[in-house]
């Protein structure tokens, strides 16, 4: 059931991701789009950057992870962890900040049992291949998948996270159970495409419930910082219409995406658009079918 912002507390989610002063990455991605839907954030940086790094030069400060803890452990001298409801995580550039990550996680599950942990195991892509330390993917799947409870890898992360071939919806669906098999109750597998449709892209739903699709029109541009935002709002879907609606939460979340992308690109900018858009965030014009398969 979808919560009623006018009459009880916003959800709130810990955010644990980079920031960008210039553009929308990580938490500069997750926290506007996130309050715009009615749910507070606490955004917790790992890096703060003058701009994300598909750029030929940025600048800014790396943040080690005792910094990252010390600001949670601030976040819990105010005594609100309790009222957290979910940690959301992001890039995580070495298994140091990893830890520090599942650290904070274990702080607030301590202070609320009932939190979730929402985990974007960000790895590379399919156009880029891996683009973190080679030991990366291989903490991803062993240490963070397994204390997660959702997940949101990309086509090509599921891949290398499971170690399984995902080049069609069969196998998009097997390695989703695989990875379920490795600990996290939910698995949302986006930027899926198959060859028999090159004119569109799927989202891919697997939990205890079944597998779900849901099909967008292709949006012929890459865009940075697109996962973190449907990683995101997947999750305050999540919160907002309870982990039994993930379906509802699926659907949201790619109308969002879709109005936010095609809006960019109408644009013709490559940062993604999110004041602009923040009707399509809060209210999307459009709307597509989430269909079971499996």
């Amino acid at each position: 059931m979808t919560s009623d912002p006018a009459s009880s507390e916003p959800h709130r989610i810990l955010s644990i991701q980079s920031s960008v002063a210039y553009g929308h990455v990580g938490n500069s991605a997750a926290t506007f789009p996130l309050m715009r839907r009615g749910i507070e954030v606490w955004p917790v940086y790992t890096v703060h950057f003058s701009n994300n790094t598909g750029y030929e030069s940025w600048r800014g400060p790396m943040l080690t992870a005792s910094d990252v803890l010390e600001v949670v452990r601030g976040i819990d001298d105010r005594g609100v962890l309790g009222s957290c409801d979910a940690v959301l995580s992001g890039y995580q550039g070495g298994e140091d900040v990893g830890a520090a990550i599942l650290e904070a996680v274990r702080l607030v599950k301590d202070r609320n049992p009932a939190a979730i942990y929402c985990c974007d195991p960000v790895l590379g892509d399919v156009d880029r291949g891996i683009y973190v330390r080679p030991s990366i993917p291989e903490f991803m799947s062993s240490t963070v998948v397994p204390a997660a409870d959702v997940i949101t890898p990309n086509q090509f992360e599921l891949g290398l996270l499971t170690g399984l071939p995902t080049g069609s919806l069969n196998e998009v669906l097997t390695a989703a159970e695989a990875a379920r098999d490795l600990g996290p109750g939910a698995v949302l597998v986006t930027s899926v495409t198959t060859p028999d449709d090159l004119d569109s892209v799927s989202m891919v739903l697997v939990d205890h419930s079944g597998g779900w699709r849901v099909t967008t029109p292709l949006i012929p541009q890459t865009f940075t910082g697109a996962g973190d935002l449907t990683a995101a709002v997947f999750l305050g879907g999540l919160l907002q219409h309870g982990r039994d609606a993930a379906a509802e939460a699926l659907a949201e979340t790619a109308a969002v995406a879709y109005g936010v992308l095609s809006l960019t690109r109408a644009r013709g900018a490559r940062e993604l658009q999110l004041v602009a858009a923040q009707d399509e965030i809060a209210s999307p014009s459009r709307s597509f079918p989430v269909v079971r398969i499996r």
